[in-house]
C-alpha cells in the first residue's frame, strides 16, 4: 500500500431529532398507559409503550430487528460498543422517518460469549421474535454457531468484523474485512521498506478458528515471498487468558535481531494482559513492532499506551481519519453516549468494527428501500452493486460474493490511544473470500443462478462446493 490522503467522504446525515420529538413525550405516554395498566397487564404495557413511542417517531408498525453481540463474558470488551452505536443508527434513521416510513424497534439479545448460546438466540430471534434482521456476532466461531441457523431459516446476518474468509453465506453480508483487506496487506506492509523490511514473523493469536485460519495464509504468503520457515513462528492461547509473560519472553528473543515483527490475532480482553506484558517486557516498537488485527481504538481505551506508541493495528476504518464528515460523525456517537449516559461516556471512542455496525444498518436501510420490501430473498437481490455514502469514502457491495470493497489502513498507536494513519490503499479494496495463497482456483459468486462458493480445480467450469444450494437469482 501507499501512504495516501484519505478522500472525502460522502456523509450519512446526521440527525438533529430525538425519536421522540414528533409526538408525546415518554412521560405522556406513561400516564396515558397508567389508566390502562389494570386492564392489560404491565408486561403487555411496557411492550406497547415501546411500540406506540416508536410509531410517533416514524410512522407505521415497527420493524423488528435483532442485534446479537455479547454484553456479557470475555467479548464484551469489544462486542457492547457495537450494540451501542447500531442503536444510534437506528436512532437516527427513525427520527427520520425510519424505513419505508416505518420505525426500527430493535430486539437486543446477549449471548454472553457463549457460543452455543450465540445459536439458541438467533433462533429466538428469527422464530420467536421474527425480526426481518440481525445485526450480530465478533468471533467466527460464534458466526459458525449461527450459520445454520440463518441458512435453514433464510434469516439475514450483518457481520461486521473482520475474518478468515473461506465462507460465503447465501444469508450473511459480510461488512467486515476479508484475509486481503486487513492481514494480508498488513504482512506486505512489514515486508516493504515502509515496515521495516522484516524478515521473521511471530503469529500469536487466540486459539479458534478465525487466528488459525488467518494465520494459515500469511503462513502460505510468507513462504511465498521467500520468508523462511524457521522464521516463522506460531502460538495460540485460549479466550480469556490472562499469563502472557513467557510468550512475551519468547517474543522477546525472537526479535532481538530487529528484523522481527509479531502478527496479533488474539481476540477478546486477552489483549489487556498481552500488552500489558509487552511494556513490562520493554519491547519496543522499533525493536519489534506488533501489528493487531483485533485491537483498536475501543480497546486501547482500557491500556496505558505510552508505553504502545508506534506499535499498530490495520483496520478499514479509523477515529483519526480526517475530513469534516468523519469528524461530524464520531462526535455524533460522543454525543449519544452523553445523552444514553454509557459507561466511560466522555472517553468513548469509535473503531472499526463499530463503524461497520453502524454502516451495515444503513446498507439494509437502502437495500430494503431499493427493493421496497423486507422479505430477505428481495433484499439480497437489492444488495449487489449497492454503493453506500459513508463518513470515510464510501463503499459498494460486491456483485456476486456478499462482501464489501473498502479502504485498508494501517496506523501507529498514539499516547492518546488514538493511530496515525501511515499507509492507506490507493482506493477501495474489493473482498476475496478465498485467498490466492490457500485457494487460488476458489472464489464465490451468488448471482444469476449462483451458488456461493466454487472451485474450478484450474479449468474453466464452476464445480459449486454446496450443489444444493438455493440461488438469489435464477436467472
Amino acid at each position: 500500500m501507499e501512504t495516501k490522503k484519505p478522500n472525502e467522504a460522502r456523509p450519512v446525515e446526521a440527525d438533529t431529532v430525538d425519536a421522540g420529538e414528533a409526538g408525546p413525550s415518554r412521560r405522556e405516554l406513561l400516564v396515558q398507559g397508567s389508566k390502562v395498566a389494570a386492564g392489560i397487564g404491565v408486561a403487555a404495557l411496557l411492550g406497547n409503550l415501546g411500540n406506540w413511542a416508536l410509531s410517533y417517531a416514524a410512522g407505521g408498525e415497527p420493524i423488528k430487528v435483532g442485534v446479537l453481540h455479547s454484553l456479557s463474558g470475555t467479548m464484551a470488551i469489544s462486542e457492547v460498543s457495537i450494540k451501542d452505536i447500531v442503536e444510534m443508527a437506528a436512532e437516527e434513521i427513525n427520527a427520520k422517518g425510519g424505513v419505508m416510513g416505518r420505525p426500527i424497534q430493535l430486539v437486543i439479545e446477549d449471548p454472553a460469549s457463549n457460543w452455543d448460546l450465540f445459536a439458541e438466540k438467533a433462533k429466538k430471534l428469527l422464530l420467536q421474535d421474527k425480526v426481518v434482521t440481525v445485526f450480530g456476532c465478533w468471533t467466527s466461531v460464534s458466526r459458525k454457531s449461527v450459520l445454520p441457523v440463518f441458512e435453514k431459516n433464510n434469516g439475514l446476518l450483518f457481520y461486521p468484523v473482520q475474518y478468515e474468509g473461506e465462507e460465503c453465506s447465501r444469508n450473511v453480508i459480510y461488512t467486515g474485512a476479508a484475509v486481503n483487506q486487513q492481514a494480508t496487506p498488513a504482512v506486505d506492509y512489514h515486508l516493504g521498506k515502509e515496515g521495516g523490511s522484516r524478515k521473521k514473523f511471530y503469529l500469536v493469536g487466540t486459539d479458534y478458528v478465525y487466528p488459525r485460519t488467518t494465520n494459515k495464509i500469511v503462513r502460505a504468503m510468507l513462504l511465498a515471498k521467500g520468508i523462511a520457515a524457521k522464521n516463522i513462528m506460531e502460538e495460540y492461547t485460549p479466550f480469556h487468558h490472562q499469563d502472557y509473560q513467557t510468550i512475551i519472553a519468547k517474543i522477546k528473543r525472537f526479535g532481538a535481531g530487529g528484523d522481527a515483527c509479531v502478527i496479533n490475532t488474539i481476540n477478546g480482553d486477552s489483549n489487556v494482559p498481552f500488552f500489558k506484558e509487552l511494556a513490562n517486557a520493554g519491547i519496543s516498537a522499533e525493536e519489534c513492532p506488533v501489528n493487531s488485527f483485533s485491537v483498536a481504538e475501543d480497546e486501547l481505551r482500557g491500556l496505558d499506551t505510552k508505553n504502545l506508541v508506534g506499535h499498530l493495528a490495520c483496520w478499514n476504518y479509523f477515529q483519526s481519519v480526517n475530513n469534516p464528515e468523519n469528524k461530524a460523525f464520531v462526535q455524533r456517537f460522543k454525543d449519544f453516549a452523553k445523552k444514553k449516559n454509557l459507561p466511560d461516556a466522555p472517553r468513548r471512542v469509535v473503531d472499526d468494527p463499530m463503524f461497520w455496525g453502524y454502516i451495515g444498518m444503513y446498507t439494509w436501510k437502502m437495500a430494503v428501500e431499493k427493493a421496497n420490501s423486507l422479505k430477505v430473498d428481495d433484499v439480497l437481490k437489492a444488495l449487489p452493486g449497492l454503493k453506500v455514502p459513508t463518513p470515510d469514502q464510501g463503499i459498494i457491495v460486491d456483485r456476486k460474493n456478499h462482501h464489501t470493497s473498502k479502504p485498508v489502513y494501517i496506523g501507529k498507536i498514539l499516547a492518546n490511544g488514538q493511530f496515525d494513519i501511515v499507509s492507506q490503499s490507493a482506493g477501495l479494496v474489493d473482498a476475496l473470500p478465498w485467498s490466492e495463497y490457500t485457494y487460488p482456483d476458489r472464489d464465490c459468486d451468488w448471482s444469476k443462478g449462483g451458488k456461493g462458493s466454487f472451485d474450478t480445480m484450474g479449468g474453466t467450469e464452476k464445480l459449486w462446493l454446496e450443489p444444493k444450494a438455493v440461488p438469489i437469482e435464477t436467472t
